[in-house]
């Protein structure tokens, strides 16, 4: 099949298949023409993909978890260096998440902390802050 029929059956973009590509992710034949042709394993790897990146991992890391990847929702052998990396991954997820959560705590803190005089004086902060957080002041 051509990009265009695998871009229709995966719902991803032809543009984003050649990435893919580039990526070492997908890996095509070419017709004597030049074309990219796809075969029907190709429409499980491009699902592979997507159910990787959206576990956070970066094209770098799946390409080094496909050959080891089986079926549509992947499943993984458990390849030595494979577990390693997706070890080292999770351990980054988890050192990421603290460092989220201690700046989530100290803004809930200084917005618990923050002294109220009862004024307004929304006009000298910034658009987002205040007590209305997501609605920026019209200008």
């Amino acid at each position: 099949m051509r990009i265009g029929e695998l871009a229709r059956l995966t719902g991803v973009s032809a543009r984003l298949l050649r990435y893919y590509e580039e990526q070492g992710l997908l890996r095509p034949d070419r017709t004597a023409a030049g074309y990219r042709e796809y075969g029907e394993e190709d429409t499980v790897r491009v699902w592979q993909v997507r159910h990787f990146l959206a576990a956070g991992l970066s094209t770098r890391i799946i390409a080094e978890l496909l050959p080891c990847a089986t079926g549509p929702v992947p499943v993984l052998e458990a390849c030595p260096e494979l577990l390693a990396t997706l070890r080292g991954e999770l351990a980054d997820l988890d050192s990421r998440i603290e460092d989220l959560t201690r700046s989530r705590r100290a803004l809930s803190h200084y917005l618990d902390t923050a002294h109220d005089s009862g004024r307004d004086d929304t006009a000298d902060r910034a658009p987002g802050y205040g007590h209305d957080f997501g609605e920026e002041r019209a200008a």
